[in-house]
């Protein structure tokens, strides 16, 4: 099997890529190192079933190139983080949009089977939590640009399902708040790691508003499972399937504890969202999946505990 992995040289790209050669696939790596690394897969120089490309998804004939003689594409790339998209909304969205596109046109000129990244970005506020697949989306203002990036990934799934209407066997996933090693030490769309960084150097943690806002975290090797699996499973074709753990938890509690594992003294600090992003930020307060569709159709579940992956992000960053 060959695989074209877009973002391959990012955080979850990276370790999608090491799975995957482990598993005897070729894999190629397209990625434009913008929060990708050269260091992610530094590790595979001497690997000769990988090939590392620096590009854009957005130079479609490039992806066209690639694409040709693949059996899946996985398509990761993106610009991601909060930070990020806030900066430069119109070039996240170009990004975002204009890459997909290419990606699915070329896989649907060379019948190459595709499995498109999204995110639990895509459900914005909806209260109607466990979030399942075919449930209700609720976004903000457009002139928010916290919006645009849900906005975004929701014009790629409707992309996907666009092509699935004209015969591309493609799937989609939604990411819930993957960590692990190799995520932006500086925290860049990560809490974990902006906690385990700041822990380490005995900084306070920053917990942005009251803390008691909630979400799922998915240790990076789960993530990998389920999207190999949603990529090579006949039964997630034409599927969107949320891939994350079911344990939620306060952003709070994530600060405590990452302080416990750590041993660090830091204590911890409060910040309006006001105040790290601007007046016209808007925040989700819950955020968990419903994870019985994806057990159901491609067998996914999470194997590792969140203090577990912690430990070994921990580990990760104090190397």
């Amino acid at each position: 099997m060959r695989a074209l992995v877009t973002g391959g040289a990012g955080f979850i790209g990276s370790h999608l890529v090491d799975a995957l050669l482990a598993r005897g696939w070729e894999v190629v790596a397209l990625d434009n190192l913008f929060t990708g690394r050269r260091s992610n897969v530094a590790h595979l120089a001497d690997e000769p079933r990988f090939r590392l490309v620096e590009g854009d998804v957005c130079d479609a004939r490039l992806v066209e190139e690639l694409t040709c003689g693949c059996d899946v594409v996985f398509h990761l790339a993106a610009v991601v983080g909060v930070t990020h998209v806030i900066a430069n909304p119109l070039a996240a969205m170009r990004t975002n949009v204009l890459g997909t596109e290419n990606v699915l046109a070329a896989a649907y000129r060379h019948r190459v089977r595709v499995c498109v990244a999204s995110s639990s970005e895509v459900y914005g506020q909806s209260e109607q939590v466990p979030f399942v697949e075919d449930g209700p989306r609720v976004l903000g203002p457009t002139w928010i640009p916290r919006w645009s990036y849900a906005t975004a990934k929701a014009l790629d799934e409707h992309l996907c399902f666009a092509y699935r209407d004209q015969g591309l066997e493609v799937s989609v996933v939604r990411y819930f708040n993957a960590y692990g090693p190799r995520t932006d030490p500086q925290g860049y769309g990560s809490v974990v790691a902006r906690f385990v960084n700041q822990a380490l150097s005995a900084e306070p943690l920053t917990v942005l508003g009251d803390g008691q806002q909630t979400r799922s975290f998915t240790y990076v090797s789960d993530s990998v499972e389920g999207t190999i699996l949603a990529g090579t499973m006949p039964a997630a074709l034409g599927e969107v399937l949320n891939l994350g753990s079911e344990e939620e938890i306060t952003i709070e509690h994530l600060a405590l504890e990452v302080i416990a594992l750590t041993g660090s003294r830091s204590r911890l600090t409060y910040v309006p969202y006001e105040a790290a992003y601007g007046a016209d930020f808007a925040e989700p307060r819950r955020r968990a999946p419903d994870g019985s569709k994806a057990r159901r159709l491609i067998g996914f579940e999470p194997r590792v505990s969140l203090r577990d992956g912690l430990r070994r992000t921990i580990e990760w960053f104090r190397g």
